[in-house]
């Protein structure tokens, strides 16, 4: 079972990568564009995903994963039930998100340090 504490220090460790407080909510940043939320109770952590696979994920294990709010669903975004992750998985959905709004360049500087997923 994954809670916020797995995966608060990512926020901050990533490269460009910073927290943002918005309404009492955490969210992990790179510059302007979030790729990371969480739910105000801190049980849902919604993240950055390709829309054109979400389906997917959320059709394999709807316990786990669900669609965002109708009003998201433009962009690439999808939610966890963060009390169904395990911890390491929790931390690999945040680095991938993160994957998805740094330059290729960047994320294949973390791969080469980070050769086994995160830390």
């Amino acid at each position: 079972m994954a809670v916020i504490e797995d995966v608060r220090s990512l926020g901050a460790e990533l490269e460009r990568s910073y927290h943002a407080y918005v309404r009492g909510r955490l969210k992990f940043r790179v510059g302007q564009m979030v790729y990371v939320a969480f739910s105000l109770d801190e049980t849902v952590m919604g993240f950055a995903f390709p829309q054109e696979e979400r389906a997917a994920l959320v059709g394999g294990d709807p316990r786990k994963f669900q669609m965002p709010s109708a009003s998201d669903l433009r962009f690439n975004w999808v939610h966890a039930d963060l009390a169904s992750l395990d911890p390491t998985e929790a931390r690999e959905l945040v680095v991938d998100a993160w994957r998805m709004v740094v330059p290729q360049k960047i994320a294949r500087a973390y791969d080469l340090t980070h050769p086994f997923g995160p830390a």
